[in-house]
Formats: C-alpha cells, structure tokens, sequence
C-alpha cells in the first residue's frame, strides 16, 4: 500500500478513530495529486490494480471531475486512454479490479464516469459506444447489469426531464436521442428481448433490471418497436406468469405502464389502448393485494384508466363510444385498487374522478352501469374522507396530534368534497340515495364506528353546500327523508367529539327546511337542547352547539315563538352554569365563548311576535339574577384574598357578556317606542353595570367589557342613553391607558355617527380630556420607520393616530366644530390644526392624508360662512399662508406625490377644491398671497399664472384641476426658484 492509498483511507475514514490533523494532512495530500497532471492516468493504473473499495471509488469521482471540468484541456491520448480503461473495466476484461464483483457504489461510479464521456463524445467521437456494449452482453449478468447502470445514469444525469437542465444540457440530450433512434435504439431493445427470453427463468434479478431500464426509455423510443405482436404479447406472458419473482412480473407490469402512457395523437392512442387488452391483469391485484406486484398492477391500471379518459377528451363524439367502453371495462378494478391496494402518488384520485364525471356531463343518458361507477365513485369518496381510527382518541381530547390530524383531513377532504358536490349536479338521485344509505348504515350499526359515522354525516353536510336554499327548503329529491331521518338520529358514538360536531354542524345547515315542515320543529330543537348538543359533556361541543343554535333561532325566528317556554326552560342550567366562577376560568378560544346561548334566547324573546307581558316577565327573570349577582360581587371586593379576586373578576367578565349577547335580540324601536318598559329594564342594568368602573378602575378586561356593552346600548336605547354617557365616558377617561384610547375613540365615533349635533353637549364635555391625553402620546411629526420601527409600541401609536383622524373627520362631517371653539378645548386648537396640516403634507398613507385635507375644507365652510367673516380669529391667515404654501403647493410639488397613482389623484382633486373654497371664502386675500408669495418666488411662467386665475375664478373645477396639474407639472419640470423640491 502506497502513500497515496494510506491517504485516501484516512481521509474517507468514518469512525472518528483518526486523528483530525492527521486526516486533515491526508485530504490535503489526495488535493494535491488530484492537481498533477497525471492525474487520469494515475487513477486507471489503480483501477485496474487495486482491490481497495476506498481507492476505486475516489478514482472514479477524481476521473469523473477531472473529465467533466477539464475535458477540453485533455489531451487526445489521455482520452483515448480514459476511455478504452473505463469501458475496459464495465466489459469485465482482465485487469479490472474486481469492479463489477464490488459494491453498487461503485458500479453506479463507473456508470457516471462512462455518461460523462458519452456526453462529451457520443456520436461524434464515440459512436460505437452502445454497439461496443451490445457486443459483449454475451459475457452474463455481470456486464448485462453494467450496461443497464450506464443507460440508468444516462437519464438520470442527462434524458429525464424530471430534473432541472441547463440548455446545454437539453441541446446535448436531444442530439444523443436523436442518434441514439438513427443508430442503435432497435437493436437495444432486441438485446433486452433475448435477455429477457435467455435468463426469464435462471435470473429474475437481471430480469426485472433489464425491464426497469428499458421502461426509461420507451417514452421517446418508436413504440412500434415494444407495442407489436412479439413484444407487447410476452410482457402480458411475464405478468400473469407465477413461476417467476414479483419482482420480475412487476417491472413487466412498469413496463406495460409506460406503453400506455406514451404520448401520441388520440386516434392511435385509442388503438393502441384497445389493443393492450387490459382485462387480462384484472385478476393480479385480487390474488394479494399487499404484494409488490399487486401494486405494480394497480399502478398500471390506474394508469391506464387516466389514459383512456384523457384520450377520450381529444376524440369524436363517434370515437368517444369506444373509449367510455374501455373505461367501464377497467373501471371496477380501478375501484377495487382504491379500496384495496396502495396507490401510486402519482395517480390524483379526485382528479381522475373529476375528469370522468366532468366527461359523463355530456353524455345524454346515463347507463345503469355508469351510474354503478357514480355510486362506486361515492364510495371511494367515503372511504378516503374517513379518519384513520388510530387517531380516534388525539381526536376525541384533541391534543396536539388531534389537532394537527384534524387539519390534515380538512385540507385532504376539501378536493373530495367538491367532487361529491359534482356528482351531486350529475347524479342527484344516486347521490342522495348513497348518501342516505350511509346515514342509514351508521343509525343502525350496533357498534357505532366513530369514523364510519362521521364520513356519512360529512357526506351529508358537504353535499348540502351546492344545494339552494329552495332545494333545502322545499325537501327535494331524497331530502324529506333524509333530514327526518338526521334530526331523529341517535348514534351510539354521540358523545364522540367529532361525530357530534358534524352533526350539529349537519342539522343546522339544513334547518331551512323545517321553516317550511314545523312539524319537525320539535324534532330540531331537542337535537340541539340534549345531550347531542347544548348539554353534550364535552364543554367545546356545548359551546358550539350555541353559537349553531343560536344561528338556527335567526333563521326561524317567529316559527319559534309557541316553543319559547320550552327552550327557556331547556336551557336554566346552562344560563346558570355559565356565570359560575369554575366555568367562566374555563378559558376557551375563538368566538365560541358560550354567550351565543344568551343572544339566541334574546333574538326569541325581543320578538315583538312575543306579549309585552311574558316578554318583561322572561327579560326580568333573566336580567334581575344576573344584575344582583354583579351587585353581590361589587359590595364585597374590598374584603377579597388576592386568590379569590381572579375568579370574581372572571364571573363579572362573563355577566356583561351575557347581557350584552341578551341585548343584541332587541330593536331601538322596541325598547324605545312600542314598549318603553323593556327599555327602562336595560337602563336599569347599565346603572348597575356602570358601577364596575367605579369599583374596579384600573381592570382592563372589565372596562373593555363595560364599553362594549355602552356600544351596545347606544344601539339598542337610542337618544335616552345620554343621561348616562357623560358619567360613563367620565369614568372610563379617568384611568385610561394609551393602547385603551382606540376603543374609546371608537364609542365616540359610534355616537357622533348615530346623534350628529345632539351630540354636542357630550362631545364638548370630554374633548379637552382626551386631546390633552392624546397629545401626550402621539408625536407633532412623523412616527419613526425603518429599521426596528416595528414594535408593538410604535404600531399602537400608529393605530391611535389613524383613528384619531377618524374621529376629527366624523366631527366636522356631522356639524360638530363648534366643539373645538369651546373655551376648555381652544388650548388645544393650535395643536389639532398642526397635527392636521403636517399630516396633510407629508403623511405616507395618501387616504388619510385625503381625510385631513376633507377636514380644513369642511373647517373653512363652517368657520367662514360669509366672506370676510372671522369666526375663529387667526384660521384665515393660518389657512392662506401656511395651509395654502405648505399643502397646495410645496407637498404637490415634492416628487413622492405621484400623479400616476390613483389614490394620490383623489388626494389632488381634493387640494384643488380646498383652493377653489379659499377663494370663494377669502377672494383676492387668498389668490394675491398665493400669487404674490408663492408663484413669483418659484418664477412660474406668467401664462400660467394667468391661466391658472381664469380658471381658479370659473365655475369648472375639472378645468382648473387640469389647469393646476400643468402648472405643477411644468414647474417640476423647470426647477426654478429657490422652493424648489424640499
């Protein structure tokens, strides 16, 4: 052993036995003779002698890099030495090193090597490459199984598409393809035919290794030379022969499988899949289904399956015939594939489906047996929407492989879904019919398999989907047995989450159609008032089974009315229940919080369908707890344990919600005008509900909840809410905290947008308190951005901004400036008309910038009714020389104002009318500043100036937004004067 070979097996060695320098010197020392010169000559002197696995394959990778990168700077002798070496070595001729008795690394090294070189030199200096194999393939399996490795790694490395190439790479394949046809295609595959015939029954490994290489290839070879009388008929031979390995009928089969998937025109296409006579396999995939033959057929017939259907696409309607008679020839086997045997990932179930019942849409009959395949179909759709029991119990508590399984399925289902939705349009009758069929299976099925249960009430739910309300309404078709049958239903597996879950889901969206079958009402409302819904022991299922009912309640609302004492009845425990301290800890997530019960039973009783007196008497009953509760709580929170408040807190949290969910169910015109007496009901419980903010001030949470509630009421009472907003909005501006200022702007914006003007006294009262807060928070500029500008921080300041703008627009929009002249709030009039006017310059969100321009035009309408009239001292000035310079003029002109944006456009028009308003307000005030300080210290061009007069004193505004445009346009252009672009 040389140094070169101590070298290269210290430094491929794995075992960390080897010192690390030590290895690091020999890699060192192998890089080094990789450099030399004779180098190619160096490795084929050790191929040929030396027995080491380490050695050979650390010549090949050095042989393959050296051709691959400097094949252009070898020499002819050095080439023609490589070459006649290599495939020296791949023919098993003496001095070869026991390559092809070595490792399959090694072999799959060498098959490399020898690609590189076809690469480079085949056909033009190589031509003989493949006839140089063929002629030795007499030598046995050793050479045979070489010869398959070298075409194996010619696609992979260069013909397959299934990897990315460079164009080289795609000139360089097409131009070996096309000699390879011209040259020596036809005699390769004779060689593999007498291969075949030679070794069937003394070598099946060599076989089934032959077939697979060949497979590669027949996707761009003549097909003619597979698909004919002696080829085609010998690998059926193979396939259905049992005296031989699976393996070796498998690669027949994978063989078969590339036939009919060969591209060409759709009339030779279909006779060439007429002529396969695919019958003859359909008995293979029953034998075992398990087996790797089995699922080598099964992908072959599904193969073939698509095939027929694709070609049936591209036919005549007289030559379609034949292909749908192949297709309900394979189809049966292709059902028992799917159930039985695992399918190639390849084969999209759903999309093959959806192609034969999209191609059964122009058929104008339907044969029994197609709509055998459609309910075939259906089956398939059912078995493979089904879960997996083994996750039954994750499901069941939903942990988290519960939960990401049940993602899983909702993505995989989707597809599924809209194929049974397609068949439904087909086959309405066969689809409700199977679909019942299941419902009925699952009802009577003695064990109640969760899964099976839940596929037949998915099928159901899902179906439902591409049905009309008027479908569902009026029970057409199978539907007037089948939602009786579902609101009927009690399975064995009710109290499974997932079975309960598409059940309820289920009956509610086929509720419609006891809106018009009342005598199924009664059937409804237990389903959802049992355990099966409401009172279900899984509290995520109780909780769901209110928020579906209380959908259900919105659709039938005035059916309901005779069952109203029924319900209230029904659901004590759960009202109850829900305020209890170990309840309300029960912290669930999402929308589903268990107040959907309250507003259900708020949307029955605010009916006006219902009598004054039960209705007072059914509100009071509700109300009167629910407000003592919170009043008890109240009375003793100075005495509380720091263990006990959380769970008061909590308890109180959930009472506000409760009422505000009971409110929702009852009109301002009920509460305010038909009858008086339920609105002094609610009245009284926003006294009592007030008084949280007076006990527990600095509580987020229950403020939050107290505010919602005074949005709710502002709603719902009306006008005679207002003697109660000004404590209210006192005692939430008291300790409010800054991130707390949105949602307080926001119930503001609610109140001026619904009273306008009246409310006026409101609004003044508190305006001087939040813009002295808000201005404490927000900066007069620009908010930082770049990098690190990102924090939740600076995104609170920004939402506060933006909805403080909201709340000046909704001011001066609905007659309420008079606000900001009131003697409390003028402190900070200089402050607001600053803030408005550097956002109306330089704000980057051109809509709010829009807003803030709205706001000084509807400013100077309201403050300077009549010309020359100052009702705000100083506006008039600050109007002409600062507004008018710095927004109409020098943020126009900046080059970040962009004319080709349409939002920027609006933005213009805006400004444009803001000076049209000036003028018609201030007149020659405004226009002399404007000409004399602005247009003249920028040398604007005097016909533009004079231009721009005309159109400023004219009636058209199109004109002169067009006519100011230009202006701009032209000044940017020009550059002139000291203003120029800030």
């Amino acid at each position: 052993m040389d140094d070169l070979e101590r070298a290269i097996i210290v430094s491929f060695d794995q075992t960390g036995a080897v010192d690390s320098v030590l290895k690091s010197q020999a890699i060192n020392f192998c890089q080094q003779i990789k450099d030399a010169p004779t180098i190619c000559r160096l490795c084929v002197e050790k191929l040929r002698f030396c027995q080491i696995v380490q050695v050979q394959f650390w010549c090949l990778q050095t042989l393959h890099e050296a051709i691959r990168v400097k094949y252009s700077l070898m020499s002819s002798e050095e080439k023609d030495l490589v070459r006649k070496s290599v495939f020296s070595i791949a023919c098993c001729d003496e001095e070869s090193g026991g390559i092809l008795a070595g490792p399959i690394f090694i072999k799959n090294k060498l098959a490399q090597v020898i690609v590189t070189l076809i690469y480079f030199e085949y056909p033009l200096i190589w031509s003989s490459v493949f006839f140089d194999f063929l002629a030795h393939l007499s030598k046995g399996g050793a050479v045979i199984d070489m010869f398959c490795r070298v075409l194996n790694a010619l696609d992979d490395e260069l013909i397959s598409l299934d990897y990315p190439r460079s164009n080289e790479e795609v000139a360089v394949a097409a131009q070996v393809k096309d000699a390879m046809r011209q040259q020596c295609v036809p005699q390769i595959v004779r060689a593999c035919y007498d291969i075949l015939s030679m070794y069937r029954n003394s070598d099946s490994k060599i076989c089934a290794t032959v077939l697979d290489t060949l497979r590669r290839y027949i996707s761009w070879i003549d097909i003619g030379l597979i698909a004919n009388a002696v080829f085609l008929p010998f690998l059926f031979e193979l396939m259905l022969f049992d005296g031989i390995s699976e393996q070796f009928r498998g690669a027949a089969a994978g063989c078969m499988l590339a036939v009919v998937s060969k591209r060409m025109d759709p009339q030779s296409k279909l006779s060439l899949l007429k002529n396969v006579q695919i019958s003859r396999v359909f008995g293979l995939v029953s034998d075992d289904s398990s087996s790797e033959l089995a699922s080598r057929v099964a992908s072959l017939l599904t193969g073939y399956a698509v095939e027929v259907l694709e070609c049936s696409k591209r036919l005549t309607e007289e030559t379609k015939r034949t292909s749908f008679e192949l297709l309900d020839e394979v189809l049966p086997s292709v059902f028992y594939v799917m159930q039985n045997c695992e399918v190639d990932t390849a084969f999209s179930i759903v999309q093959f489906f959806s192609g034969y019942v999209s191609a059964m849409k122009s058929l104008s009959l339907l044969t029994e047996k197609r709509l055998y395949h459609v309910s075939q179909i259906l089956e398939v759709i059912r078995s493979q929407i089904r879960y997996d029991p083994m996750y039954r119990d994750n499901l069941d508590t939903l942990d988290k492989i519960g939960r990401e399984e049940e993602g899983r399925m909702v993505e995989y289902r989707k597809d599924f879904f809209v194929l049974l939705r397609s068949i439904g349009r087909v086959a309405p009758d066969i689809t409700q019919a199977f679909i019942r069929n299941s419902l009925d299976a699952a009802v009577t099925s003695s064990g109640g398999n969760i899964e099976e249960v839940e596929a037949a009430l998915s099928l159901l739910y899902a179906l439902g989907e591409s049905l009309s309300e008027e479908t569902i309404r009026s029970g057409r078709g199978l539907l007037s047995d089948l939602v009786p049958m579902l609101l009927a239903s009690r399975f064995a597996c009710h109290s499974n989450r997932i079975v309960a879950l598409v059940y309820l889901d289920t009956i509610a969206r086929y509720a419609k159609f006891v809106q018009e079958n009342s005598q199924y009402i009664p059937m409804l409302l237990a389903a959802f008032l049992d355990e099966r819904g409401i009172h279900h022991p899984n509290i995520n299922v109780g909780r769901r089974a209110s928020y579906l009912f209380m959908r259900v309640v919105k659709s039938l609302k005035s059916n309901l009315v005779p069952f109203i004492e029924t319900i209230l009845q029904s659901l004590q425990d759960t009202v109850a229940q829900f305020t209890n301290v170990d309840y309300s800890s029960k912290a669930l997530s999402g929308t589903e919080d268990g107040t959907h019960i309250f507003e259900a039973i708020g949307i029955l009783i605010g009916m006006e369908d219902v009598p004054l007196e039960k209705q007072s008497g059914y509100l009071s009953s509700l109300l009167t707890p629910l407000c003592h509760q919170v009043e008890g709580l109240l009375l003793n929170s100075e005495t509380l344990t720091i263990e006990e408040a959380p769970g008061k807190i909590a308890t109180i949290q959930q009472v506000i919600m409760a009422i505000n969910a009971l409110s929702k169910g009852f009109s301002e015109r009920l509460v305010t005008a038909s009858r008086p007496a339920i609105g002094l009901m609610f009245k009284r419980t926003l006294d009592v509900l007030l008084q949280i903010l007076v006990v527990y001030p600095k509580i987020e949470p229950l403020r939050s909840k107290v505010m919602s509630f005074i949005h709710r009421m502002v709603d719902t009472l009306g006008a005679s809410v207002f003697p109660y907003l000004p404590k209210a909005l006192e005692q939430l501006l008291a300790e409010i905290e800054p991130k707390e200022m949105v949602s307080f702007l926001v119930l503001l914006n609610q109140i001026i947008c619904k009273f306008n003007n009246l409310a006026h006294d409101v609004l003044e009262e508190v305006f001087p308190a939040i813009a002295g807060r808000i201005f404490s928070i927000i900066p007069r500029e620009a908010i930082t951005s770049g990098p690190g500008a990102n924090t939740e921080e600076i995104r609170e300041i920004q939402e506060l901004q933006q909805t403080l703008y909201t709340f000046l627009y909704d001011i001066v929009t609905h007659d309420l400036s008079s606000v900001f002249l009131s003697p409390k709030s003028r402190h900070y009039l200089d402050q607001v008309m600053h803030l408005l006017l550097y956002t109306a310059c330089n704000h980057k969100d051109i809509l709010m910038r829009k807003a803030c321009v709205q706001i000084f035009i509807r400013l100077i309408k309201d403050w300077c009714s009549r010309p020359h009239e100052e009702k705000v001292p100083g506006f008039q000035k600050f109007m002409i020389e600062v507004f008018a310079t710095n927004c109409c003029l020098y943020s126009v002109l900046d080059r970040s104002f962009e004319f080709r944006d349409a939002n920027t456009l609006i933005l213009f028009g805006e400004i444009v009318l803001a000076q049209k308003i000036m003028y018609e307000k201030f007149g020659d005030d405004f226009l002399l500043n404007f000409l004399s300080k602005v247009f003249l210290t920028t040398h604007c061009p005097q016909h533009l100036v004079e231009q721009y007069c005309q159109k400023l004193q004219g009636g058209d505004i199109k004109s002169l937004k067009s006519s100011y445009r230009s202006l701009i346009e032209n000044l940017r252009h020009q550059q002139n004067g000291s203003l120029v672009f800030r």
